[in-house]
């Protein structure tokens, strides 16, 4: 996401390489050419004037450093300045009551089915929740078979009536089977709607007006760029939403409603939805965010996505396993399982620092571990768990078993061993770390 918008945007820093001070003239030669691609990237022409102009004035009152170069001082002013664009702090959901109550709201298409399933599986796995969807898109044919579809994939009950075309009274028989069973969060998923539709704006205020939710997140395609930005106004008129969920940030998005809806609305993005997967959902920070549209990568999101996959038992367990060489493909398998769970590989590669110019033109398939997993499921479980037997003829067995060649499984094999060589060195040197530290704590201080 946001690859235009990096690119233009580093073009446009580059106007000040070679300057030895920041000057009136070649500050407002650069904003010129940051107002351009941020217009560029679907951001209206008041929000990328107001910003420019923010970033301009500050610019001119400082002196730069001798170590800062004129436009690493400016990089950092137009991140800094970019967060607070963005809302500054990240918030979160004001979840007081008892159930407490999410209604969803949003156009047609903009993935608020989806996302609700994504939200219900984050509160359960992250917040040890126990969330009951409710279906009130009474319109769409199959709406409530997807909604159930959703609900199973994540493992959380759905409440429906498909025979009543009441949402204010689906709506309160939920809360009353919510109380009944025990689930302290309701997420309500409503129909799409046009915001010119009356009839169907008027169904979701007298909705609300009845529930009392604790919180309203509208959910908007963030691929539709400044009509979602527009849509998202005429919404919050009505509705007086809590928060924003931006959707499809995987997407060939340019970033324009990421960064112009905060502005209009004055309203916070909560949560952004970066695949398909029912794990691909993230709490919306605006720093990270302006860090990964400067090309700086996010690696604490990264690690924040690993460690809501990883079990900290099992993972002792895998530590184990690594220092007496018994890793093995049972071991392997589950981790590719893992590392698929966490997203989009492309955009997981691009939160490194400096990778995302680097696979920026890269067609990273999602399916790139098929082969592989193919590989060890042809494998037999005394093989997977014992390696080193592979001979010649159980490799020839297994390429033709997976639809592979022996090249592919020599292949699969080397990395394997390779792999399993550098964790054991990685896991052995870091016990010798831990091992000499405490032996250190214990000895007497020695003169330098």
């Amino acid at each position: 996401m946001f690859e235009n918008l990096s690119e233009r945007l580093e073009r446009s820093f580059k106007i000040l390489k070679g300057e030895g001070k920041i000057t009136e003239l070649n500050v407002a030669a650069t904003m010129k050419d940051i107002r351009k691609a941020l217009m560029e990237a679907d951001v209206s022409y008041n929000v990328a004037k107001t910003f420019t102009n923010e970033v301009k004035e500050k610019a001119m009152g400082m002196n730069v450093l001798t170590a800062v170069k004129p436009g690493q001082l400016l990089v950092k002013l137009v991140h800094d300045e970019m967060a607070v664009l963005m809302g500054g702090e990240t918030v979160g959901l004001n979840l007081t009551s008892k159930p407490s109550v999410i209604l969803m709201s949003g156009l047609q298409g903009s993935g608020k089915t989806t996302f609700s399933g994504k939200l219900a599986n984050m509160l359960k796995t992250r917040n040890k929740k126990n969330p009951l969807l409710v279906a009130c898109d009474v319109y769409r044919p199959a709406a409530i078979n997807q909604l159930q579809v959703v609900g199973e994939q994540v493992g959380v009950p759905v409440y429906s009536e498909p025979d009543n075309k009441d949402v204010v009274s689906i709506a309160n028989n939920a809360l009353h089977e919510a109380k009944a069973k025990g689930h302290d969060i309701v997420i309500i998923d409503t129909a799409g709607r046009l915001a010119v539709d009356e009839q169907m704006m008027q169904e979701i205020e007298t909705l609300k007006n009845a529930i009392h939710p604790d919180e309203t997140l509208f959910v908007v395609d963030s691929m539709t760029g400044q009509d979602a930005v527009n849509t998202a106004k005429t919404f919050n008129e009505r509705l007086d939403f809590d928060g924003v969920v931006l959707t499809k940030l995987d997407g060939d998005t340019r970033g324009g409603a990421a960064l112009s809806i905060r502005t209009v609305v004055n309203k916070p993005i909560k949560f952004i939805g970066t695949g398909e997967k029912m794990e691909a959902i993230d709490a919306f920070h605006p720093a990270r965010m302006a860090d990964r549209i400067l090309g700086m990568g996010d690696v604490v999101s990264l690690v924040e996505r690993a460690q809501n996959l990883y079990d900290e038992k099992e993972a002792q367990e895998l530590v184990k396993k690594i220092q007496k060489n018994k890793f093995d493909f049972n071991d392997f398998m589950s981790q590719i399982q893992q590392i698929k769970k966490m997203g989009n590989i492309k955009d997981l590669v691009s939160m490194i620092p400096g990778m995302g110019k680097a696979v920026k033109d890269l067609d990273i398939d999602d399916d790139a571990f098929k082969s592989i997993e193919a590989i060890i499921q042809s494998m037999t479980p005394f093989e997977r768990n014992n390696p080193q037997i592979l001979n010649t003829s159980r490799r020839m067995r297994i390429a033709k078993g997976s639809g592979t060649s022996i090249q592919e499984v020599n292949k699969l094999l080397k990395q394997f061993e390779q792999t399993r060589k550098m964790m054991q060195m990685v896991t052995n040197t870091s016990k010798m770390n831990m091992m000499m530290n405490a032996m250190r704590g214990k000895m007497p201080q020695m003169p330098q």
